[in-house]
């Protein structure tokens, strides 16, 4: 009884393994990984944008992405998966609710690809709206808040996401019959996120003008984590949309490594031109930009048009950040000049350089014409009409659902004034992204000076502040201040005392623990 039970168990082991199942098993794992690294973007998300703002509000990025990918994951369960990819809908617009809350989703072939069981194709996909929707929130930057754009994220999955997710990637969306060349997402994704980022800005208003003088990124450090960290989860953004080990996966890897690293070289050659500086945000906005347009284009063309589509996005891109000033929206992250244009830019390059050859190298789509270079001369035309009606839809319908939760008692999307100049960290989250004193607001305004109960000798060697303004030297004594953490109280911790010095050309500050 038992030599005849091991050998029903080894025997199903051996069919498993040898080929009686639906997947092979290096597709399966090959795409479990590459949703691994598309879920690592969103920590590269959080650190490139909080290294792109100010302090003061930079950890307030950190968590509006964070929640946004928490609320988008309920999303997805609960509904979104079944509105983009549910096959049995045939309007081709939006899917329906047969696999409401995953329902039926199981062992059977995906919608996407007859590679993958439908189960890992949801969870793949998940990650893409996840990092969509996150891209999209940076339109808040240092102005919105949080729980307003919460209910945003939830509605936009819903009406914005979903629907063009269905046109191009569900087997019955207008745009996949039509002959859409999208590879991993330059129209859900990369516009989606670009123009719905620029139309929640709109919608939001600009930053106070004081708020935009001398505006500089607060962490270039983070900027560069944040884009190494996006470059390396990329890689299974565009590489496992092949679903599977093969060489279509292969040669999309190859393109965005080239796309990226010729975009932040010319990105920063045009910046190096006003400036005869090596900018480092530069190259990380580049490098990005080049990625961009590989999501549209990296699993159609060859090689040497990723030389070409690299150098095009560093240059297009860079120069699109002008826009901002001439449409007069605040998009204070250039998500519009780097995803919206660089979306529409891959989109574009597919209508010329799209290559039959590259398309057939995942051994399943062996039948289709290219672009110009295989004399498809229709498909520039194709390209146009889904790039201006992705456009169209996200900015109207992202316009019109900021604007009526707005309309809602309690979820006002903006915060006030004051609130702004304090900064959002304080105002919406209650802790900071580093722990830190603000010199000037806690120690030299007089209004928040107290002096000290307690004084006693000390050492000043710890920071020194340059000032040339004469009213930071006039009419500030020297005294002591004493700073307790509310946090931590305990009677082991010694309480932090301040002194400030004035001189006759700076004032300096110095922390005794």
């Amino acid at each position: 009884m038992v030599l005849t039970t091991i050998a029903k168990v080894s025997d199903a082991i051996l069919k498993k393994r040898y080929g009686d199942t639906k997947f092979d098993g290096g597709d399966v794992c090959f795409v479990i990984v590459a949703t691994a690294l598309v879920a690592f973007m969103i920590p590269g998300l959080s650190f490139l944008y909080t290294g792109l703002t100010r302090r003061k509000s930079a950890l307030s990025l950190i968590w509006v992405v964070s929640a946004s990918n928490a609320v988008c994951i309920f999303q997805w369960y609960l509904w979104g998966y079944s509105l983009a990819f549910s096959p049995t809908a045939d309007n081709g617009f939006l899917g329906n609710l047969s696999n409401f809350g995953l329902k039926n989703v199981l062992d059977q072939p995906s919608p996407g690809s007859p590679l993958i069981p439908a189960l890992l194709y949801a969870l793949y996909q998940m990650q893409f709206a996840c990092v969509t929707i996150g891209i999209m929130i940076g339109g808040i930057a240092e102005r919105g808040r949080v729980l307003p754009a919460m209910v945003i994220t939830f509605f936009w999955v819903t009406l914005v996401y979903c629907p063009i997710a269905c046109w191009t990637w569900n087997i019955n969306g207008w745009a996949n019959k039509f002959g859409v060349f999208d590879f991993a997402g330059g129209g859900p994704v990369e516009i989606g996120s670009g123009v719905g980022g620029l139309a929640y800005a709109w919608v939001l208003g600009r930053r106070q003008d004081k708020e935009l003088r001398n505006f500089r990124p607060h962490n270039v450090s983070m900027v560069n984590l944040g884009t190494f960290i996006l470059w390396f989860g990329w890689l299974g953004f565009n590489g496992g949309c092949a679903y599977g080990a093969n060489l279509r996966a292969v040669m999309a890897i190859w393109n965005s490594m080239i796309s990226a690293a010729f975009g932040g070289i010319v990105w920063c050659l045009i910046d190096y031109r006003l400036e005869r500086k090596y900018s480092m945000v530069g190259f990380c906005s580049g490098t990005i930009a080049g990625l961009i347009t590989a999501t549209s284009a990296s699993g159609f063309i060859k090689p040497w048009a990723a030389v070409i589509m690299g150098i095009l996005s560093g240059a297009v891109c860079n120069y699109a950040t002008k826009l901002k000033f001439i449409l007069a929206i605040d998009d204070s992250l250039d998500i519009f000049a780097e995803h919206g244009v660089g979306g529409i830019l891959g989109l574009l390059i597919n209508a010329f350089f799209a290559s039959k050859e590259v398309i057939a190298l995942d051994g399943v789509n062996t039948d289709i014409l290219g672009g110009w270079v295989d004399r498809n001369w229709k498909q520039l035309y194709i390209q146009l009409a889904y790039i201006v009606a992705t456009c169209l839809y996200t900015f109207v319908v992202t316009a019109l659902i900021v604007h009526y939760v707005d309309t809602i008692p309690g979820l006002h999307i903006r915060v006030t004034g004051a609130a702004e100049e304090l900064g959002l960290d304080e105002v919406e989250i209650g802790e900071y992204a580093s722990d830190y004193i603000e010199i000037w607001r806690d120690v030299m305004e007089p209004s928040l000076m107290m002096p000290s109960i307690n004084s006693r000798e000390s050492t000043l060697d710890t920071i020194t502040v340059g000032c040339s303004r004469p009213a930071l030297s006039q009419e500030i004594s020297t005294r002591n201040l004493q700073v307790h953490d509310n946090l931590h109280t305990s009677d082991m911790e010694k309480p932090v005392e301040l002194e400030v010095l004035s001189t006759q050309g700076a004032a300096r500050v110095s922390i005794i623990a």
